[in-house]
C-alpha cells in the first residue's frame, strides 16, 4: 500500500524586532490553513520563527535577552497554533529560542525545534548542535552572528521519532551543512528530515565570497543529505530584508533522489507543498546506500575521535 503524505514548507518574510508573538502566530496560522487547503498534513516553519533573528545584536541585559526566549511550549501566545493544528489534523515543526529551567535555579538557553503531531501534541524535540558564529562581537563584520553568545550546544543529539506514520528527524540551520547530521538520522531510518533556517544572503565572515554561492551551498547541502540518506528533506527559511539584513530564503522540499520537488519563488510569507512518497527512497537504501552491506565503520574513527584538521606527518 502506498505511503504518501502531502507536506508543506512555510517560508516567512521578515519579522520585525517589535512584532508581537501574537501577530507572528497569526501569520503562522494563516499559512497552516493555506497548507491544509492544499492537502498538507505536515507544515514546517523556520528556525526562531516567533521572533526576529536576535543574535545579530549584542544585547545588553538579561531581561532583554530573555524577551526573545520561551519558557514553556505551548504558552499563551502559541496555544492558538496548537489548537488550529488539532482542529485541522495537521502536524507541524516549529523553531524557537528555549529556556530550560533545571533544579537549583540554573537555566539553559537553546536554539530549539519541536515536532507536533496531528492531534496537537508534542511528539519530539531537537536542540541545535552546530552553532555557528562567535560569542563576542566582531567589529569588522558588517553583520554580527552571536549564536555562541546566546545558546548552548544542544544536548539531545539527533533523535528520530516514529510519528504520523513515518520516521522523522529534525535539525536547524547550520546543522544542514554537516553530513554527520543527516547520516545519524539516516542510520535511524529517517524518512523525513525537517529543518528551519535564517541565513544571510552574503557570508558575513567572508566579504570575498561571491553572492551566488550562498544559495548554491544552501541547496547543495540539503540535496546531498537527502540523496545520501534516501530521505525527504523539508527546508523552511526566513527571507527578505529583516532589520536591515537580507535573508536568502529558498525554502524547498527535496526528494530522496536529491531532486527539488518544490521551491519558493518569493521573499515573503509563502507556502510550498509536495506529495511525498515515503517509499521513494527504498531502492536507494537497498542499493547504492545500503548501509548494512557497504558501510565500513572501522575506517571512520577520525570522525568521532578528532574535531580539527591534523595533517599527516611530513
Amino acid at each position: 500500500m502506498p505511503r504518501k503524505i502531502v507536506v508543506a514548507a512555510a517560508q516567512m518574510g521578515p519579522v520585525a524586532r517589535d512584532e508581537s508573538r501574537w501577530h507572528v502566530v497569526d501569520r503562522l496560522i494563516s499559512m497552516m490553513r493555506e497548507a491544509h487547503r492544499r492537502g498538507a498534513r505536515l507544515v514546517v516553519f523556520p528556525e526562531l520563527a516567533l521572533t526576529t533573528f536576535f543574535p545579530r545584536w549584542a544585547l545588553q541585559s538579561e531581561e532583554e535577552v530573555d524577551s526573545f526566549f520561551e519558557t514553556e511550549m505551548p504558552n499563551n501566545a502559541t496555544a492558538p497554533l496548537f489548537e488550529v493544528a488539532k482542529e485541522l489534523g495537521v502536524g507541524f515543526h516549529l523553531g524557537y529560542a528555549e529556556i530550560e529551567a533545571v533544579a537549583g535555579g540554573k537555566r539553559h538557553h537553546y536554539n530549539t525545534a519541536i515536532l507536533v503531531d496531528q492531534k496537537g501534541k508534542i511528539a519530539g524535540k531537537y536542540r541545535k548542535v552546530h552553532l555557528p558564529g562567535y560569542a563576542e562581537p566582531q567589529p569588522h563584520h558588517p553583520v554580527q552572528h552571536l549564536e555562541k553568545r546566546y545558546f548552548e550546544v544542544g544536548n539531545l543529539g539527533f533523535p528520530a521519532f516514529r510519528t504520523m506514520d513515518s520516521i522523522m528527524g529534525m535539525c536547524i540551520c547550520n546543522d544542514r551543512r554537516w553530513p554527520e547530521t543527516y547520516r545519524v538520522l539516516g542510520l535511524q531510518g529517517a524518512e523525513i528530515i525537517m529543518l528551519g533556517y535564517n541565513t544571510p544572503s552574503a557570508n558575513p565572515s567572508s566579504a570575498s565570497e561571491p553572492l551566488h554561492l550562498g544559495m548554491f551551498h544552501n541547496l547543495l547541502s540539503m540535496q546531498a543529505g537527502a540523496y545520501q540518506n534516501a530521505a525527504w528533506v523539508i527546508g523552511a527559511a526566513k527571507a527578505g530584508i529583516e532589520e536591515g539584513v537580507h535573508h536568502m530564503g529558498g525554502s524547498c522540499i527535496i526528494a530522496p533522489t536529491g531532486e527539488i520537488a518544490a521551491l519558493a519563488t518569493t521573499e515573503g510569507d509563502e507556502v510550498i507543498t509536495a506529495e511525498c512518497d515515503l517509499d521513494k527512497g527504498t531502492y536507494i537504501r537497498e542499493t547504492i546506500f545500503n548501509f548494512a552491506a557497504h558501510r565500513r565503520i572501522e575506517h571512520y574513527k577520525l570522525i568521532t575521535e578528532q574535531t580539527g584538521v591534523v595533517p599527516p606527518p611530513e
